[in-house]
């Protein structure tokens, strides 16, 4: 692939539910010629021209799909960018939603949304390394390499795996919320991650 990787953003939309953190998930519509028609993943996309910068894009795209106001996310700060096999440099930004909350689908982007607890996720029995065969489209050479590829297990009638799966994992090694409670959490959280630009709602 010739170039430089394009720029996007997802949000990593944290909540409390039933007195646990949980991340917020999508699953993509169905849609002929997307390579990531029906995944799972984190509401985002690709940075547009009018977007002031990558917060911006994981915020607005955030509203677009699943209709969570901008003002109503608490930011945290963001990850370190992850480059996919699509060739994008995707920045994971953290932020705090409340919840319950009226989310308003974009059908055409997002067939559902469902949670996940950090409690679970964080367990090594839900998810395991698997190996697949790269990419055609990677410049790679004969024979082709095998890529490992994170799959946890079903969860509420869905798989996590792929980018979506590897960004998961990096947050939680990240905050290491082994053994946490909510208190030491949200502590963690805003020790450990890059905080955002300008921003001050978390000091």
């Amino acid at each position: 692939m010739d170039g430089p990787p394009k720029p996007a953003a997802v949000l990593l939309p944290l909540l409390r539910r039933e007195g646990e953190w949980h991340l917020l998930y999508i699953r993509r519509s169905e849609r002929k010629r997307d390579r990531h028609s029906g995944q799972v993943a984190f509401p985002g996309g690709r940075v547009e021209p009018e977007d002031r910068d990558i917060v911006h894009t994981a915020l607005r795209e955030t509203h677009e799909e699943v209709g969570i106001a901008n003002e109503h996310v608490r930011l945290l700060g963001r990850l370190r960018p992850y480059h996919t096999i699509t060739h994008y440099q995707v920045t994971p930004v953290v932020g705090v939603i409340p919840w319950p909350y009226p989310l308003q689908l974009q059908r055409s982007e997002v067939a559902r949304t469902f949670t996940i607890p950090l409690r679970w996720l964080g367990d090594p029995r839900n998810y395991e390394l698997r190996h697949r065969e790269s990419s055609p489209q990677l410049p790679l050479p004969e024979p082709r390499p095998e890529i490992p590829v994170v799959y946890y297990d079903e969860y509420d009638g869905e798989t996590l795996w792929g980018a979506t799966a590897r960004m998961t994992l990096s947050f939680l090694h990240t905050v290491g919320v082994d053994g946490l409670d909510g208190a030491q959490l949200d502590g963690k959280l805003r020790e450990v991650l890059e905080p955002v630009d300008g921003d001050t709602r978390w000091q």
